[in-house]
């Protein structure tokens, strides 16, 4: 109930979230320090879904320190190193997926290195080609503008005007390779 845009550039990345925070009842929140992308060391880190987990995550999970060795593979520090810190903090602080539901609990867009990297909630590490990535009950009308050619500031009012659960501000962090 969210949309979060991840765009990969030869040289950097951006990823670009919605204000709007609901419940499961719908009700809607609004509060400067409820951001959808953290900041956490070398990482950004956007979340989407359930909320304990991504809570958990964005401000609980102390992530793992890359070295300028794990520089040169990102992608394999991502599962051998990442991925596991993530799921010790998820269970030593109390989080259990719920397995009734067929939906995705909780998804992630990371960015480390200027590169982004997609973890659903079975933590598998995820990358595209086109370098468009998107996350939320919004983000197929935000992917379908940008492949429409339009910038992610269009494609982010689209998504709002197409989904109730996507409202401006828009916030946007970049990271450089």
């Amino acid at each position: 109930m969210t949309t979060i845009l991840g765009i990969q550039k030869p040289d950097h990345c951006l990823l670009i979230a919605d204000s709007r925070v609901t419940d499961d009842g719908g009700r809607t929140y609004s509060h400067h320090a409820m951001t959808k992308i953290t900041k956490r060391g070398k990482y950004l880190i956007a979340g989407a879904g359930t909320t304990q987990p991504c809570d958990i995550i964005q401000h609980v999970w102390k992530p793992p320190t890359p070295t300028p060795n794990s520089y040169k593979d990102l992608y394999h520090f991502m599962i051998a190193d990442v991925v596991p810190s993530m799921r010790l903090t998820l269970y030593a602080n109390g989080y259990t997926p719920d397995k009734e539901s067929n939906e995705p609990d909780f998804i992630f867009l990371i960015a480390l290195g200027g590169i982004i990297f997609e973890l659903d909630d079975s933590l598998s590490v995820l990358m595209r080609d086109d370098g468009i990535y998107g996350i939320g009950s919004g983000s197929p009308y935000a992917i379908g503008a940008l492949q429409a050619g339009v910038n992610w500031r269009k494609a982010m009012q689209i998504a709002a005007k197409n989904n109730v659960f996507t409202a401006p501000p828009f916030i946007t962090y970049k990271q450089i390779k």
